[in-house]
Protein backbone atom coordinates (compact mmCIF):
# COMPACT_ATOMS: atom_id res chain seq x y z
CA UNK A 1 0.00 0.00 0.00
CA UNK A 2 1.26 3.56 -0.91
CA UNK A 3 0.87 5.98 2.18
CA UNK A 4 0.89 9.21 3.03
CA UNK A 5 0.66 11.70 5.34
CA UNK A 6 -0.93 14.22 3.22
CA UNK A 7 -2.26 13.74 -0.84
CA UNK A 8 -3.12 17.22 -2.24
CA UNK A 9 -4.76 17.43 -5.47
CA UNK A 10 -3.74 19.80 -7.90
CA UNK A 11 -0.29 21.16 -9.01
CA UNK A 12 -1.43 25.06 -9.40
CA UNK A 13 0.39 27.60 -7.47
CA UNK A 14 -2.49 26.90 -4.64
CA UNK A 15 -1.69 22.65 -4.30
CA UNK A 16 2.31 23.57 -5.23
CA UNK A 17 2.81 26.07 -2.32
CA UNK A 18 0.91 23.72 0.54
CA UNK A 19 2.39 20.63 -0.76
CA UNK A 20 6.03 22.55 -0.02
CA UNK A 21 4.76 24.32 3.21
CA UNK A 22 3.40 20.74 4.60
CA UNK A 23 6.75 18.95 3.11
CA UNK A 24 8.55 21.53 4.83
CA UNK A 25 7.23 20.27 7.91
CA UNK A 26 8.29 16.95 8.00
CA UNK A 27 5.25 15.61 6.51
CA UNK A 28 5.25 12.48 3.54
CA UNK A 29 3.18 14.32 0.81
CA UNK A 30 2.05 13.41 -2.57
CA UNK A 31 1.23 15.78 -4.83
CA UNK A 32 -1.50 14.82 -8.00
CA UNK A 33 -1.31 16.63 -10.59
CA UNK A 34 -3.79 15.29 -14.20
CA UNK A 35 -2.11 17.71 -16.71
CA UNK A 36 1.73 17.70 -16.67
CA UNK A 37 1.62 20.74 -18.72
CA UNK A 38 0.25 22.51 -16.20
CA UNK A 39 -2.29 23.95 -18.74
CA UNK A 40 -4.06 25.60 -15.69
CA UNK A 41 -4.86 28.94 -13.99
CA UNK A 42 -1.31 29.34 -12.83
CA UNK A 43 -0.13 29.48 -16.23
CA UNK A 44 -2.60 32.13 -17.60
CA UNK A 45 -1.85 33.90 -14.66
CA UNK A 46 -0.58 38.16 -15.27
CA UNK A 47 1.08 37.12 -11.90
CA UNK A 48 -0.07 40.38 -10.35
CA UNK A 49 0.52 40.48 -6.31
CA UNK A 50 -2.14 43.20 -4.86
CA UNK A 51 -0.58 43.68 -1.62
CA UNK A 52 -2.64 46.97 -1.59
CA UNK A 53 -5.78 44.75 -1.62
CA UNK A 54 -6.41 44.50 2.09
CA UNK A 55 -9.77 45.70 3.71
CA UNK A 56 -10.13 44.39 7.26
CA UNK A 57 -7.65 43.05 9.58
CA UNK A 58 -7.12 39.53 8.37
CA UNK A 59 -6.42 40.53 5.11
CA UNK A 60 -4.44 43.39 5.62
CA UNK A 61 -2.04 40.72 8.05
CA UNK A 62 -2.27 38.17 5.06
CA UNK A 63 -0.87 40.83 2.68
CA UNK A 64 2.01 41.99 4.52
CA UNK A 65 2.88 38.71 5.29
CA UNK A 66 2.64 37.70 1.21
CA UNK A 67 4.58 40.87 0.53
CA UNK A 68 7.31 39.84 3.27
CA UNK A 69 6.89 36.28 1.81
CA UNK A 70 7.20 36.94 -1.54
CA UNK A 71 10.88 38.98 -1.35
CA UNK A 72 12.53 36.20 0.14
CA UNK A 73 11.05 33.14 -1.87
CA UNK A 74 13.48 33.40 -4.75
CA UNK A 75 16.28 32.36 -2.15
CA UNK A 76 14.09 30.28 0.33
CA UNK A 77 12.71 27.53 -3.09
CA UNK A 78 16.51 28.48 -4.73
CA UNK A 79 14.86 29.50 -7.76
CA UNK A 80 13.90 32.76 -9.33
CA UNK A 81 10.24 33.65 -9.28
CA UNK A 82 11.08 37.34 -10.69
CA UNK A 83 9.72 39.22 -7.84
CA UNK A 84 9.87 42.82 -8.78
CA UNK A 85 7.95 45.73 -7.99
CA UNK A 86 6.14 48.04 -10.29
CA UNK A 87 3.50 50.41 -10.83
CA UNK A 88 -0.35 49.29 -11.12
CA UNK A 89 -1.77 51.34 -13.27
CA UNK A 90 -5.98 51.03 -13.23
CA UNK A 91 -7.53 52.87 -16.24
CA UNK A 92 -11.12 54.70 -16.27
CA UNK A 93 -12.77 55.27 -19.06
CA UNK A 94 -13.13 58.42 -21.08
CA UNK A 95 -16.67 58.32 -19.94
CA UNK A 96 -16.53 57.77 -16.44
CA UNK A 97 -15.91 60.33 -13.75
CA UNK A 98 -12.29 59.57 -12.01
CA UNK A 99 -13.24 61.33 -8.44
CA UNK A 100 -15.95 58.96 -8.45
CA UNK A 101 -14.10 55.69 -9.40
CA UNK A 102 -11.55 56.82 -7.02
CA UNK A 103 -14.01 56.87 -3.84
CA UNK A 104 -14.23 52.65 -5.03
CA UNK A 105 -10.88 52.18 -3.65
CA UNK A 106 -10.87 53.59 -0.76
CA UNK A 107 -12.07 50.51 1.36
CA UNK A 108 -8.18 49.42 0.84
CA UNK A 109 -5.37 50.06 3.19
CA UNK A 110 -2.71 51.23 0.72
CA UNK A 111 -4.67 54.29 -1.20
CA UNK A 112 -4.29 54.81 -5.09
CA UNK A 113 -2.51 58.16 -6.63
CA UNK A 114 -5.54 59.70 -9.11
CA UNK A 115 -3.30 60.77 -12.21
CA UNK A 116 -4.82 62.93 -14.79
CA UNK A 117 -4.67 61.36 -18.56
CA UNK A 118 -1.17 63.03 -18.79
CA UNK A 119 0.50 62.12 -15.78
CA UNK A 120 -0.74 58.53 -16.36
CA UNK A 121 0.87 58.58 -20.04
CA UNK A 122 4.07 60.02 -18.36
CA UNK A 123 4.33 57.00 -16.20
CA UNK A 124 2.83 54.14 -18.99
CA UNK A 125 3.81 56.38 -22.61
CA UNK A 126 1.97 53.48 -24.45
CA UNK A 127 -1.10 54.46 -23.03
CA UNK A 128 -4.04 56.51 -24.82
CA UNK A 129 -4.55 59.95 -23.13
CA UNK A 130 -7.73 60.07 -25.58
CA UNK A 131 -9.34 56.91 -24.41
CA UNK A 132 -9.07 57.34 -20.26
CA UNK A 133 -10.29 59.99 -18.00
CA UNK A 134 -7.55 59.33 -15.82
CA UNK A 135 -5.59 56.52 -13.56
CA UNK A 136 -5.51 55.45 -10.19
CA UNK A 137 -1.62 54.39 -9.56
CA UNK A 138 -0.92 51.62 -7.28
CA UNK A 139 2.23 49.73 -5.58
CA UNK A 140 1.93 46.40 -6.70
CA UNK A 141 4.47 43.07 -6.69
CA UNK A 142 4.62 40.73 -9.65
CA UNK A 143 6.16 37.06 -10.52
CA UNK A 144 6.68 34.87 -13.13
CA UNK A 145 3.97 32.24 -12.42
CA UNK A 146 4.84 29.07 -14.27
CA UNK A 147 8.52 29.65 -12.70
CA UNK A 148 7.75 30.28 -9.18
CA UNK A 149 5.45 27.27 -9.59
CA UNK A 150 8.27 25.09 -11.12
CA UNK A 151 10.16 26.64 -7.92
CA UNK A 152 7.95 25.19 -5.14
CA UNK A 153 7.94 22.18 -7.15
CA UNK A 154 11.35 21.83 -6.97
CA UNK A 155 11.81 22.58 -3.74
CA UNK A 156 8.98 20.09 -2.38
CA UNK A 157 10.98 17.37 -4.08
CA UNK A 158 14.52 18.08 -2.74
CA UNK A 159 12.29 17.76 0.86
CA UNK A 160 11.39 14.44 -0.37
CA UNK A 161 7.72 15.20 -1.70
CA UNK A 162 5.87 12.78 -4.64
CA UNK A 163 4.36 14.47 -7.65
CA UNK A 164 1.76 11.72 -9.80
CA UNK A 165 0.69 13.46 -12.95
CA UNK A 166 -2.71 10.62 -12.69
CA UNK A 167 -5.93 11.77 -12.82
CA UNK A 168 -8.11 11.88 -9.49
CA UNK A 169 -11.27 9.24 -10.35
CA UNK A 170 -12.65 8.75 -6.92
CA UNK A 171 -12.23 10.65 -3.30
CA UNK A 172 -12.23 7.35 -0.89
CA UNK A 173 -13.77 7.24 2.24
CA UNK A 174 -15.24 4.89 4.91
CA UNK A 175 -17.66 5.76 7.57
CA UNK A 176 -17.89 9.84 6.89
CA UNK A 177 -13.57 9.46 7.19
CA UNK A 178 -11.63 9.72 4.54
CA UNK A 179 -8.82 7.05 3.52
CA UNK A 180 -7.66 7.92 0.25
CA UNK A 181 -7.35 8.67 -3.91
CA UNK A 182 -8.42 6.18 -6.40
CA UNK A 183 -6.90 7.49 -9.76
CA UNK A 184 -6.66 6.30 -13.63
CA UNK A 185 -3.92 4.52 -12.62
CA UNK A 186 -3.45 3.71 -8.65
CA UNK A 187 -4.92 3.93 -5.53
CA UNK A 188 -2.82 6.47 -2.65
CA UNK A 189 -4.41 6.09 0.82
CA UNK A 190 -4.18 8.94 3.38
CA UNK A 191 -6.49 9.92 6.14
CA UNK A 192 -5.80 13.42 5.32
CA UNK A 193 -6.55 15.01 1.67
CA UNK A 194 -6.88 18.28 0.23
CA UNK A 195 -8.57 19.75 -2.87
CA UNK A 196 -6.83 22.86 -4.60
CA UNK A 197 -8.20 21.68 -8.01
CA UNK A 198 -9.18 25.39 -9.29
CA UNK A 199 -11.92 25.40 -11.41
CA UNK A 200 -12.81 21.89 -11.25
CA UNK A 201 -12.88 21.88 -6.83
CA UNK A 202 -16.60 22.68 -7.94
CA UNK A 203 -17.16 19.39 -9.85
CA UNK A 204 -14.80 17.51 -7.22
CA UNK A 205 -16.57 18.39 -4.28
CA UNK A 206 -19.83 17.59 -5.82
CA UNK A 207 -19.05 13.66 -6.36
CA UNK A 208 -18.80 13.55 -2.69
CA UNK A 209 -21.91 15.24 -2.43
CA UNK A 210 -20.82 18.55 -1.25
CA UNK A 211 -21.89 21.78 -2.14
CA UNK A 212 -19.96 24.75 -1.17
CA UNK A 213 -20.08 28.58 -2.88
CA UNK A 214 -17.14 27.79 -5.26
CA UNK A 215 -17.74 28.41 -8.98
CA UNK A 216 -15.65 29.04 -11.57
CA UNK A 217 -15.20 31.20 -14.95
CA UNK A 218 -14.04 29.88 -18.31
CA UNK A 219 -11.31 32.73 -18.57
CA UNK A 220 -9.55 33.48 -22.32
CA UNK A 221 -6.31 35.59 -22.90
CA UNK A 222 -3.72 36.41 -25.32
CA UNK A 223 -0.15 35.20 -24.60
CA UNK A 224 2.56 37.00 -27.12
CA UNK A 225 5.93 35.63 -27.96
CA UNK A 226 8.99 37.84 -26.89
CA UNK A 227 8.15 41.10 -28.57
CA UNK A 228 10.72 44.52 -28.78
CA UNK A 229 7.74 46.72 -27.13
CA UNK A 230 8.43 47.57 -23.94
CA UNK A 231 5.31 47.83 -21.19
CA UNK A 232 6.59 49.80 -17.85
CA UNK A 233 3.91 49.29 -15.65
CA UNK A 234 1.18 46.33 -15.09
CA UNK A 235 -2.37 48.12 -16.71
CA UNK A 236 -5.88 46.95 -15.82
CA UNK A 237 -9.06 48.84 -15.86
CA UNK A 238 -10.21 50.36 -12.68
CA UNK A 239 -13.81 49.21 -12.96
CA UNK A 240 -13.69 45.21 -12.44
CA UNK A 241 -16.65 44.28 -13.95
CA UNK A 242 -15.25 40.54 -13.83
CA UNK A 243 -15.89 40.61 -9.38
CA UNK A 244 -19.64 42.01 -9.93
CA UNK A 245 -20.26 38.81 -12.36
CA UNK A 246 -18.65 36.94 -9.62
CA UNK A 247 -21.11 37.91 -6.81
CA UNK A 248 -24.19 37.31 -8.43
CA UNK A 249 -23.22 33.94 -9.00
CA UNK A 250 -23.73 33.48 -5.45
CA UNK A 251 -27.44 34.63 -5.47
CA UNK A 252 -30.44 32.40 -5.54
CA UNK A 253 -31.37 32.69 -8.48
CA UNK A 254 -28.34 31.97 -10.31
CA UNK A 255 -27.03 28.58 -7.73
CA UNK A 256 -29.87 26.49 -9.83
CA UNK A 257 -28.36 27.12 -12.81
CA UNK A 258 -24.83 25.27 -11.50
CA UNK A 259 -26.66 22.43 -11.14
CA UNK A 260 -27.59 21.98 -14.63
CA UNK A 261 -24.24 21.95 -16.36
CA UNK A 262 -24.23 24.08 -20.07
CA UNK A 263 -22.45 25.44 -22.77
CA UNK A 264 -24.83 28.79 -22.50
CA UNK A 265 -22.72 32.11 -21.57
CA UNK A 266 -24.52 33.53 -18.29
CA UNK A 267 -22.29 36.15 -17.92
CA UNK A 268 -19.52 37.93 -20.07
CA UNK A 269 -17.03 40.33 -19.19
CA UNK A 270 -14.21 42.09 -21.01
CA UNK A 271 -11.20 43.10 -19.07
CA UNK A 272 -8.29 45.27 -21.62
CA UNK A 273 -5.11 45.09 -19.75
CA UNK A 274 -1.39 43.60 -20.11
CA UNK A 275 1.16 42.75 -18.31
CA UNK A 276 5.53 42.08 -20.10
CA UNK A 277 7.11 39.78 -18.24
CA UNK A 278 10.93 40.08 -18.04
CA UNK A 279 11.63 37.64 -21.01
CA UNK A 280 9.74 40.08 -23.49
CA UNK A 281 6.50 38.23 -23.47
CA UNK A 282 2.65 40.01 -22.87
CA UNK A 283 -0.33 38.81 -21.53
CA UNK A 284 -3.49 40.81 -22.95
CA UNK A 285 -6.41 41.00 -22.23
CA UNK A 286 -9.10 38.74 -20.22
CA UNK A 287 -12.05 37.39 -21.03
CA UNK A 288 -14.26 35.98 -18.07
CA UNK A 289 -17.25 33.96 -19.07
CA UNK A 290 -19.44 32.26 -16.23
CA UNK A 291 -21.00 28.38 -18.28
CA UNK A 292 -21.59 26.14 -15.82
CA UNK A 293 -20.00 23.19 -18.25
CA UNK A 294 -16.39 22.70 -17.18
CA UNK A 295 -15.96 21.19 -20.33
CA UNK A 296 -17.70 24.02 -22.44
CA UNK A 297 -16.46 25.08 -25.91
CA UNK A 298 -15.59 28.63 -26.54
CA UNK A 299 -15.33 30.77 -29.82
CA UNK A 300 -11.11 31.54 -30.14
CA UNK A 301 -11.18 33.71 -33.41
CA UNK A 302 -14.18 35.96 -31.70
CA UNK A 303 -12.87 36.42 -28.79
CA UNK A 304 -9.21 37.06 -29.61
CA UNK A 305 -10.67 39.86 -31.96
CA UNK A 306 -12.40 40.95 -29.13
CA UNK A 307 -9.42 41.24 -27.02
CA UNK A 308 -7.40 42.35 -29.17
CA UNK A 309 -10.06 45.72 -30.22
CA UNK A 310 -10.45 46.56 -26.43
CA UNK A 311 -6.72 46.26 -25.68
CA UNK A 312 -5.97 48.21 -28.70
CA UNK A 313 -8.23 51.68 -27.38
CA UNK A 314 -6.13 51.71 -24.40
CA UNK A 315 -2.75 50.29 -25.46
CA UNK A 316 -2.84 50.68 -29.25
CA UNK A 317 0.74 49.38 -29.89
CA UNK A 318 0.26 45.76 -28.17
CA UNK A 319 -3.44 45.37 -31.05
CA UNK A 320 -1.56 44.06 -33.42
CA UNK A 321 1.19 41.84 -31.30
CA UNK A 322 1.73 38.17 -32.30
CA UNK A 323 0.22 35.80 -30.21
CA UNK A 324 -2.13 33.00 -29.44
CA UNK A 325 -5.42 32.88 -27.36
CA UNK A 326 -5.48 30.59 -24.36
CA UNK A 327 -8.11 29.23 -21.95
CA UNK A 328 -8.36 28.00 -18.32
CA UNK A 329 -11.14 27.88 -15.77
CA UNK A 330 -10.32 29.58 -12.92
CA UNK A 331 -12.05 29.32 -9.74
CA UNK A 332 -13.54 31.90 -7.12
CA UNK A 333 -16.13 32.68 -4.13
CA UNK A 334 -18.55 35.13 -4.52
CA UNK A 335 -18.64 36.12 -0.90
CA UNK A 336 -14.96 35.29 0.22
CA UNK A 337 -11.13 35.97 -1.22
CA UNK A 338 -10.84 32.48 -1.04
CA UNK A 339 -11.74 28.36 0.76
CA UNK A 340 -9.46 27.54 3.11
CA UNK A 341 -10.07 24.61 5.78
CA UNK A 342 -11.45 21.58 6.71
CA UNK A 343 -14.40 20.04 6.12
CA UNK A 344 -16.25 17.98 9.19
CA UNK A 345 -18.85 16.46 7.38
CA UNK A 346 -16.31 14.31 5.65
CA UNK A 347 -13.47 14.06 8.18
CA UNK A 348 -9.75 14.38 7.22
CA UNK A 349 -11.46 16.49 3.96
CA UNK A 350 -9.60 19.88 3.21
CA UNK A 351 -10.40 22.88 0.59
CA UNK A 352 -7.51 25.31 -0.47
CA UNK A 353 -9.18 26.82 -3.67
CA UNK A 354 -11.22 29.73 -4.66
CA UNK A 355 -8.84 32.50 -4.33
CA UNK A 356 -9.40 36.10 -5.55
CA UNK A 357 -6.31 36.70 -5.61
CA UNK A 358 -4.30 34.13 -4.97
CA UNK A 359 -0.21 35.25 -5.54
CA UNK A 360 -1.36 37.35 -2.59
CA UNK A 361 -3.50 34.70 -0.29
CA UNK A 362 -2.07 31.35 -1.35
CA UNK A 363 1.68 31.63 -0.28
CA UNK A 364 0.91 32.66 3.28
CA UNK A 365 -1.59 30.80 3.78
CA UNK A 366 -0.53 27.87 2.71
CA UNK A 367 2.14 28.51 5.28
CA UNK A 368 -0.42 28.88 7.99
CA UNK A 369 -2.26 25.62 6.67
CA UNK A 370 0.92 23.80 7.78
CA UNK A 371 1.49 25.50 11.12
CA UNK A 372 -2.35 24.11 12.27
CA UNK A 373 -1.44 20.84 11.36
CA UNK A 374 1.99 20.56 13.19
CA UNK A 375 0.85 23.41 15.97
CA UNK A 376 -3.04 23.38 16.49
CA UNK A 377 -5.80 21.66 14.38
CA UNK A 378 -8.58 22.95 16.15
CA UNK A 379 -7.36 26.40 14.85
CA UNK A 380 -8.36 25.36 11.37
CA UNK A 381 -11.78 26.94 10.13
CA UNK A 382 -13.94 24.72 9.37
CA UNK A 383 -15.92 25.14 5.84
CA UNK A 384 -18.87 23.13 6.80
Amino acid sequence: MKNFDWIIIGAGITGSALSYELAKQGLKVLLLEKDPNYDNATRYSYGGIAYWSGTDDVSIKLCQESRQIHHHLSEELGENTEFRELDLMLTIPVDKDPQTIAKNYQKFFVQPQLLTPQESTDIEPLLNPNAISGCLKLPHGHIHPQKTNNAYLHAFLRLGGTIQYEEVTQVLSQNQTITGIKTNKEKYYSKNVVICAGGLTRSLLKTLGITLNIYFTHSQLILTPTVDISLKSLVMPAILNRLDIEEQSGDSEFKSLWNRPSDEIISDVMEPGAIQFLDGRFCLGQISQIRTNPQAKIDSHLAEKTIRQRVGKILPALQDLPGELHHCLVAFCPDSNFLVGKIDSLTGLHLFSGFTSTFVFAPPLARRFAGWVIEDYQKMPSLL
